[in-house]
């Protein structure tokens, strides 16, 4: 079919195009309305029909295919893997459901799951959606701070953790960071139910917590039926983080989400039933939501959960990974395929990899030398997509599950089916040309999958994202952006990154992409700093391919020299930077997102935040020390 035509289907008719796509699931009780739209920006969809996401997820694939591979858990930092067929994982979900169900946890009820990437993670939040439970999954190894707050927004009746997680081969313990933040928090939750991994010794607080063994044992022969929902009750909250410094919660929906996932399962990701998906994020992020828990296994596939690094033991674990599973389909992010760019090739080669069709990459954007060096390494196909926490699946891709399309280097793609994406100029709220800088927006309604509201505050929902055009009512994505003549997209940075030196507005994405282009810089971090003639200034933090070129003062002097001259060229002189400092590594969250905000603090002599997301605390000082030089 042609993308097009199914494209502008979605947007001309989204009655009769989701009414054709929620056929992809399984429904206990069909829906009487496909879209309620009566009260925008809220929109509902499959109002009054009846499902389950765990149903879905496992129970429907029982009769044809209940010995195939569902659940791969492989941590390479336990060297432990077990793979949970369809038939097991029913199983041990139920066993799961049952001991929340002992534990008090009733429908609706919240259940906050602070987790390694461990099998009964999974487990756990299948149970939840199974008993109608809402989970809020938080990255493991949050902050107590972080975690309270969480924990006083979503008010938890149970919150399922473990002793600890491991990365690097160094136990990161949970314990101790979940006990303070319930200390911390005024939300005290009833249960805590933990998994001991003998990684970090625990103590239980009497009444309180609750060893998972040994309630399992008391379980093990549970049958916990489905709890049936309507399709826009809850499934989840899902926090991230925002400008207020209150985390804001993304509620989900059951229905349109269930829909949302197995049509993009098949027509962005083209999974089928029976093949292999290997996500290389963390339940902890939405990515882990959609495409490690929910997304493969409503199509049928066998999703693989992985605890570990993508170097360790050595930089082909992927790769054998792919090899032993035959995976088909693999979702990972830039910064991952730019650490394993700086590794021998050979390590990639000594794998059969034939069985990988292709390898999708989002989370930031995507530069042309990685994408280039990945795809001629790998051979397969690389497809970027982009999206949010707030949508659940990709707003710009290509849907080769409807036409074969090319992708764009730069570009994550075009508009996908549903999202009815617009650039709109800042200062006018007019609809910007091709090629013409403007914030990425979406007309309302969104489509089945994104975001209800903010947990607990629809006014904050429509203010936060609904009301920054005047002319319009817009869902702003809060990213700068062009489309050019083609339709395909080209996104420049957060409008929230945005630089004012001296009046002129500049994407610090823009500058980055600039000083990229230069032969030695192998990745660069921008950030405007305070600057009392200009307002702003902006600075760069670059790490070089070759040590060598900056050993000395004025060798660093002369590449910084040539930094400058490039953008220069490429942006003018507005652009340039102020300073490039050269560093070993950049501060960066344990998913791959840079730490702007840190750095600015840095060089603003500011507190530099909550930095127990950091992947090494070490590339901190570096830049102070750069600063220092």
């Amino acid at each position: 079919m042609n993308y097009q035509d199914f494209y502008q289907a979605s947007i001309q008719d989204p009655v009769s195009f989701w009414d054709q796509q929620a056929q992809l699931i399984s429904w206990h009780k069909p829906y009487t309305q496909v879209l309620d739209h009566s009260k925008p920006p809220f929109a509902k969809w499959f109002v009054g029909g009846e499902t389950n996401l765990c149903y879905n997820a496992i129970d429907r694939w029982l009769e044809t295919q209940s010995d195939k591979a569902a659940l791969i858990a492989i941590s390479t930092e336990t060297n432990s893997e077990k793979t949970y067929s369809f038939a097991e994982l029913h199983v041990e979900v139920q066993r799961m459901a049952a001991m929340m169900l002992d534990l008090g946890v009733k429908k609706g009820d919240r259940v906050l799951i602070y987790m390694p990437m461990i099998a009964e993670a999974a487990f756990a939040m299948l149970a939840c959606a199974r008993i109608g439970a809402v989970h809020s999954v938080v990255f493991g190894g949050f902050a107590s701070k972080s975690l309270a707050t969480r924990i006083d927004d979503a008010k938890p009746v149970l919150v399922v953790s473990a002793d600890a997680g491991m990365r690097g081969g160094k136990a990161v313990p949970y314990k101790p960071l979940l006990d303070e933040a319930i200390q911390l928090a005024e939300h005290k939750p009833a249960k805590v139910l933990l998994v001991n991994r003998g990684l970090d010794a625990m103590n239980l607080v009497d009444g309180r917590d609750v060893d998972y063994a040994a309630l399992r044992e008391q379980h093990m022969n549970a049958q916990v039926p489905v709890t049936w929902l309507e399709s826009n009750e809850m499934s989840y909250v899902l926090y991230t983080s925002g400008t207020t410094g209150k985390p804001k919660g993304v509620q989900r929906d059951v229905g349109g989400y269930a829909v949302a996932l197995a049509s993009s399962m098949k027509n962005i990701f083209c999974g089928n039933a029976g093949e292999t998906y290997f996500a290389t994020s963390d339940i902890g992020w939405v990515v882990g939501h959609s495409y490690i828990v929910y997304g493969p296994l409503i199509a049928g596939m066998a999703t693989i959960m992985y605890e570990g690094t993508p170097i360790r033991p050595d930089a082909g674990v992927w790769w054998s990974i792919v090899e032993k599973y035959k995976v088909t389909r693999m979702f990972s992010a830039p910064t991952a395929v730019r650490v394993l760019k700086k590794h021998p090739v050979e390590l990639m080669k000594k794998y059969d990899i034939s069985s990988l069709k292709a390898l999708y990459l989002a989370g930031e954007p995507l530069d042309e030398t990685t994408s280039n060096w990945i795809a001629t390494e790998l051979g397969a196909p690389i497809i970027d997509n982009y999206w949010q926490t707030e949508t659940g699946w990709p707003i710009l891709s290509v849907a080769r599950g409807v036409e074969h399309k090319d992708t764009r280097l730069g570009s994550p793609g075009i508009a996908m089916y549903g999202y009815n994406v617009t650039i709109i100029n800042e200062a006018t709220g007019a609809v910007c040309g091709p090629n013409e800088k403007g914030v990425v927006a979406i007309k309302g309604p969104l489509p089945p999958g994104c975001m209800q509201t903010v947990y607990g505050d629809d006014q904050r929902f429509v203010q936060t994202y609904w009301t920054n055009f005047a002319h319009e009512q817009l869902y702003s994505t809060f990213d700068w952006g062009i489309r050019d003549a083609d339709g395909y997209f080209f996104i420049l940075g957060r409008t929230d990154d945005v630089i004012n030196v001296a009046g002129h507005r500049l994407g610090t994405r823009e500058i980055e992409e600039s000083i990229s282009s230069h032969p030695q810089i192998s990745e660069v971090a921008v950030v405007g700093i305070e600057d009392k003639l200009k307002g702003q200034a902006a600075v760069a933090f670059a790490i070089i391919k070759n040590p060598d070129r900056a050993a000395t003062r004025e060798l660093a002097k002369a590449l910084e020299a040539e930094v400058m001259a490039v953008v220069d060229k490429q942006l003018g002189a507005v652009a340039r930077p102020s300073r490039v400092y050269f560093v070993a590594m950049l501060p960066k969250t344990r998913s791959g997102k840079l730490l702007r905000r840190s750095i600015q603090a840095v060089c603003e002599g500011r507190d530099a935040g909550d930095l127990t997301t950091i992947e090494d605390p070490l590339s901190l000082q570096q830049i102070k020390n750069a600063l220092q030089a």
